[in-house]
């Protein structure tokens, strides 16, 4: 009787032994696929960060520099180099809000800005009671030609 206890409690002591032995390796597997950076997750994409603000509703229905009439109601942007149609997540720094917008025309032309967003996008985010915020834009790079 003694040595059938015995056995069942080696039995359990190799079942808690392998038990622990799998959450450890999903541990460490885990902690070290956190610690992989972003560029390697995201190879093509490209993030910049700085200042946006927001056109001012003078510009409502005014031609873009890709020829489309600014719409203070559709989520669009101004960038200095990105390709027209390129689309970029904008994140509020300050409150961490996001949206996507389309690149339409170019600028900021102040050179401490990185974008120029829509009415819309700029009250998607909480932009318009401060006007200028500090942002992170990402988008995936251009294609090379």
């Amino acid at each position: 009787m003694k040595k059938l206890q015995f056995n069942k409690l080696i039995a359990q002591v190799w079942f808690v032994f392998l038990i622990f032995s799998f959450t450890s390796c999903t541990v460490s597997k885990s902690s070290s696929q956190k610690s992989t950076p972003k560029s390697q997750k995201r190879q093509n994409w490209v993030i910049e960060k700085g200042e946006a603000s927001y056109y001012a509703d003078k510009f409502h229905g005014k031609p873009t520099a890709s020829g489309q009439k600014y719409d203070k109601r559709k989520y669009t942007a101004a960038h200095r180099t990105l390709p027209f149609g390129t689309e970029v997540e904008v994140i509020n720094l300050n409150n961490g809000k996001s949206i996507i917008v389309q690149i339409n025309d170019r600028g900021p032309h102040k050179k401490s800005r990185i974008i120029d967003l829509s009415r819309a996008a700029a009250t998607e985010i909480d932009l318009i009671q401060v006007g200028i915020a500090p942002v992170e834009i990402r988008y995936k790079a251009p294609e090379s030609q």
